[in-house]
């Protein structure tokens, strides 16, 4: 029996799945007999009446509608920050990229400590990774994704070029591990590095204190705990 669309619209899932049942059990018995050359009348229901076509539509159509109204929503909103979340995220982003460029310079030295290149790769991996996510959030705030003031940290009070940001290491400095080897190497690139984190441990726990973007706070925070972290890792690697 064909149903109306507008009445099959009403049915419940559990009467829909019924009426799918009994297409399926029409369809077996046609099979049968056209196998056994008995008489058959084969019954195709249109597209919009079949009870999985139906299923499928809703279910699609609760989804995108979802999925749309999320889209909305997420584009309206305003993110709140301050100039400490902003000058965090431009200044951080200098700050590690100068960290991924020595983990690729130290990983390519011979004779290094295998776990300081393995560290050297986290560096190199995690640190991309937040800095492809401070530009995602400077966009989202409407700001740009470079420091265009003259003067770095002044959202920290501070006002110095690139060059000074703390634990920043100089031109000087990244030349001389680019020509180590070894031991020699290892010690150098740790002490470097350890500066280097110190430097972002003391921006990340000004933001904490001072941003008002939670996403900016919680980044900082995980920044900060998990450079900590390695500083104490290399340093036992070099002294054990």
């Amino acid at each position: 029996m064909d149903i109306p669309p507008d009445e099959l619209a009403d049915l419940s899932f559990d009467q829909l799945a019924e009426l799918d049942a009994r297409a399926d059990a029409r369809e077996a018995e046609q099979a049968t007999e056209s196998q056994s050359g008995g008489p058959t009348t084969e019954v195709v229901l249109p597209w919009y009446q079949h009870p999985v076509n139906i299923i499928t539509l809703v279910i699609t159509g609760a989804i995108l509608a979802a999925m749309i109204g999320w889209m909305v929503g997420n584009n309206g909103a305003q993110p709140k920050h301050n100039e400490v979340d902003t000058g965090f995220l431009q200044d951080m982003r200098v700050h590690h990229e100068q960290a991924v460029l020595m983990g690729f310079i130290f990983r390519e030295l011979p004779d290094t400590h295998p776990g300081l290149r393995t560290i050297s790769a986290s560096i190199v991996r995690g640190q991309s990774l937040e800095v492809g996510r401070m530009i995602q959030l400077l966009r989202s705030f409407g700001e740009s994704e470079i420091n265009e003031d003259e003067a770095s940290m002044l959202w920290m009070g501070m006002s110095a070029t690139p060059g000074q940001m703390p634990g920043i290491a100089s031109d000087q400095e990244i030349e001389q591990l680019g020509l180590l080897s070894g031991e020699e190497a290892d010690r150098f690139f740790v002490t470097l590095m350890t500066e280097h984190h110190l430097g972002g441990i003391e921006m990340a726990d000004f933001t904490v204190a001072n941003g008002i973007n939670d996403e900016v706070t919680m980044m900082a925070a995980s920044m900060a705990s998990g450079q900590r972290g390695e500083i104490v890792e290399m340093a036992s690697l070099i002294d054990g």
